[in-house]
């Protein structure tokens, strides 16, 4: 028999449909990602914590799941809402379906939703706290439960997916990295390794001299979830060693936090950037990249422009909100992107070798 399942959004909209991984109820920012390859990365993304995912492509789960697939331990997202819920896959490598890997990792999802209409509401209406339930039916008691979710403007999440204790990847490669865990996706370290580097990752609360005290050659400030306007303690601690002339590269939230160390502030987007097909200028070489995103929040754009200690650096061609920035003097730059490409196109890989010629230099 198939079990009911609904989603009800903070506005009031209800949209209906069946059961897909674990029975249960579960609360978040509903958010979209237009990706159509790649779903498994997405879901083990530590940027999504605490968010509620809407895949626009209308088939999720054909190629199945392996573990090779993870960028973290476990998924990340609250929850998923699909219009084709796929338990058979085509991929021969697969270890398991997308059902079963629901199931064990306790995801409750909803499959057999109008998803193009939703996507085009949360277009509109912008993204919004939402509550999906596979256990109760009644729209009145999911109200009651909707209005405990707080809001994702002035959450700091970070504390929620960092590491707990730290971590070393390429252990013994000649050039050292500090790696600031605010919820990172294995790629990053992966692609820094591939480069030659050892990277030590640090949990987000790490103190200056914490991180000094591994003597790294530059510092990585990785992706994660939540508000950076909330950050203060994290924003200090690499506002010290940046100033210090440590070479520096920033990831989505790492590039946020940079920013803000450069005095720049934050705004929570409408509904943000999700998905592996978002046009970028880089403004330095003149030439456009395809890249990944996943986030909610970006740097203030005309303070970069009333300002001389930061050179904007790439923009979002469908709204011009801020992709890249460096300073003028210090060796420090990051984009709002992931050049990582897992999943996505690999345009922007490039940036990687930019950070490790800083680094021999």
């Amino acid at each position: 028999m198939t079990t009911q399942a609904v989603l009800l959004l903070q506005d009031g909209t209800v949209f209906h449909g069946y059961a897909a991984g674990k029975i249960g109820t579960t609360t978040g920012e509903i958010c979209f990602n237009t990706s159509m390859t790649g779903y498994q990365e997405v879901f083990t993304d530590p940027s999504y914590h605490r968010q509620i995912l809407v895949a626009t492509n209308v088939h999720i789960g054909n190629y199945g799941i392996t573990s090779e697939d993870q960028e973290s331990s476990s998924i990340k997202i609250a929850g998923l809402v699909v219009r084709n819920f796929s338990k058979p896959f085509s991929r021969k490598m697969a270890e398991t379906n997308i059902e079963d890997y629901f199931i064990q990792n306790n995801l409750v999802a909803i499959t057999g939703v109008d998803t193009r209409a939703l996507v085009n509401h949360l277009r509109k209406s912008g993204s919004m706290n939402a509550i999906l339930s596979s256990e109760i039916t009644d729209i009145s008691v999911l109200q009651e439960r909707l209005k405990d979710v707080p809001n994702m403007e002035g959450l700091n999440l970070v504390s929620e997916v960092t590491g707990k204790e730290g971590e070393m990847m390429g252990e013994g490669n000649n050039l050292k990295v500090a790696m600031i865990d605010f919820g990172f996706k294995a790629n990053i370290a992966n692609e820094l390794v591939n480069r030659g580097c050892e990277v030590r990752i640090f949990p987000s609360n790490s103190s200056v001299e914490e991180i000094t005290s591994y003597q790294p050659m530059g510092l990585m400030l990785s992706n994660g979830p939540g508000d950076p306007g909330t950050m203060d303690d994290e924003v200090a601690v690499i506002q010290k060693l940046v100033t210090s002339g440590l070479p520096t590269f920033g990831i989505c939230l790492g590039h946020q936090l940079l920013g803000r160390a450069f005095g720049l502030n934050t705004y929570k987007m409408k509904f943000g950037h999700r998905g592996i097909n978002q046009p970028v200028l880089n403004l330095v070489t003149g030439l456009s990249e395809i890249t990944s995103q996943n986030h909610g929040f970006a740097l203030n754009r005309d303070e970069i422009d009333q300002q001389s200690e930061v050179v904007l650096t790439h923009v979002n061609l469908n709204d011009d909100s801020v992709e890249g920035i460096q300073h003028r003097d210090l060796p420090a730059f990051s984009v709002q992107y992931h050049p990582e490409s897992n999943p996505g196109p690999h345009d922007s890989k490039y940036l990687f070798d930019h950070f490790v010629t800083l680094l021999k230099n």
